[in-house]
């Protein structure tokens, strides 16, 4: 059966435990409609069946656990039909997003590739969340003038430091090693012993027996290394404060990411930046994500995200021409704007 006859994800209850195995390789897994309301119907149904004492979540197979969303289909979305799919398709995945997080049975994720943007979205919520030697993780929204969403405001301004600033504005990317150190992963496990692992869950036993007797130690953390110069320039207040600190630098480091940030979108990392300092405050992931939906409904009108995806998607130029063009042209107002309300009958809501 070709991968266009098969179902983009594998739902299955198989001994105790619930499987999503997420089914797109082509395309690394990105999630699509379809493959949300897969997931959102299985959990919903398992959630209250007594047969069913784990979640799993997993890629049938490939290299990517799953690169993201469909933001291609976003973006036509927001240029043919006034962005009403793509404000459905948001809506749909911030409530799978919050489902997972508040889901009252266990759920492990293997984070064993890809695993950027969506991606992020379905393996943070879990309690359980396993990197290993595959993972490269990363919230690369600033390249496509979109923004760390599916609850990356949430987790990004929990991390220690200023790394989820940092992670926010630039796309970096994080291994395995990198995810266990940071809290992004709760376990770190060889590539051989995921088979054994999944076996014993379904079998019924405890997740977190079962992971800690396949954990291994990951050298160090590459991470570590950048911690100092990270918390020295992004914990200026202003993007254009941490791009002044970062070309006061001479190091290589701090040239290298002065011209990756330079090619973000500005109005991206302003309101990355609100985002991460707003996120920090709020109470519930609810309200996390419900600002979350208010910037997602905002931006993927503006012309920053058709003409993001089409630089890095689409013609693959990585030419972007963002509008404004410096952070300097981007105004408080205009990020004011964005993180206003919603209108009441368009505010998003998590399942009942």
């Amino acid at each position: 059966m070709s991968e266009a006859e098969q179902p983009p994800v594998l739902v299955e209850r198989r001994g105790a435990a619930g499987v999503l195995s997420l089914n797109r390789p082509r395309a690394l897994h990105a999630l699509n409609p379809e493959m949300i309301a897969l997931m959102a119907r299985a959990l919903l149904e398992w959630r209250d069946d007594p047969l069913v004492s784990v979640v799993i979540i997993d890629h049938a197979e490939g290299r990517g656990f799953c690169a993201g969303g469909d933001v291609t289909a976003a973006r036509r979305s927001a240029l043919e039909e006034g962005g009403a799919g793509a404000r459905r398709f948001f809506f749909d995945e911030y409530r799978l997003n919050h489902l997972l997080y508040t889901y009252p049975k266990p759920v492990v994720s293997f984070m064993d590739g890809v695993t950027m943007g969506g991606g992020v979205g379905i393996s943070q919520p879990a309690r359980y969340r396993v990197a290993t030697t595959n993972t490269m993780f990363a919230m690369p929204e600033a390249a496509i003038g979109l923004f760390p969403d599916v609850g990356g405001g949430w987790y990004l301004s929990r991390l220690s430091g200023r790394l989820g600033p940092y992670l926010a504005l630039t796309g970096a990317r994080m291994n395995g090693a990198d995810c266990l150190w940071a809290g992004l992963a709760t376990h770190h496990l060889p590539v051989a012993a995921l088979a054994q692992a999944k076996a014993r869950l379904i079998d019924g036993e405890a997740p977190g027996r079962v992971l800690g007797a396949f954990a291994d130690q990951p050298e160090e953390a590459p991470i570590t290394g950048q911690l100092i110069p990270i918390l020295r320039h992004f914990a200026k207040p202003t993007l254009e404060a941490i791009l002044a600190s970062l070309a006061e630098d001479d190091s290589d480091w701090a040239a290298k990411t002065l011209a990756t940030l330079s090619a973000r979108c500005p109005l991206t990392c302003k309101v990355a930046l609100r985002q991460m300092a707003q996120a920090l405050r709020l109470e519930t992931f609810a309200a996390n994500m419900a600002m979350e939906y208010r910037l997602a409904a905002r931006m993927v009108m503006l012309p920053d995200f058709a003409e993001g995806v089409r630089a890095v998607l689409i013609d693959k130029d990585n030419a972007p021409v963002w509008n404004p063009a410096t952070p300097q042209g981007v105004s408080d107002a205009m990020i004011d704007a964005i993180f206003a309300p919603l209108p009441a009958d368009e505010e998003w809501s998590p399942y009942e």
